[in-house]
């Protein structure tokens, strides 16, 4: 069997709050930017691993 086929899909990091901050335009529960929301489901997933870092830089942050 291929390594390929043996990986989960990565998961979104939603939390079901869904709010925009005014000041920093990220999710209050994901802290993804509008434009990354929007892209998550076309986005390949090595690009949605390289974005969990600056998630959680972000929400350190908040």
């Amino acid at each position: 069997m291929e390594r390929a086929s043996q990986l989960q899909p990565v998961g979104s990091p939603c939390t079901d709050v869904c709010r925009l901050d005014k000041t920093t335009g990220y999710c209050e529960g994901c802290f993804r930017s509008r434009e990354e929301i929007k892209a998550w489901k076309t986005l390949p997933d090595a690009d949605k691993l390289s974005l969990f870092p600056a998630l959680l830089d972000r929400k350190a942050a908040a």
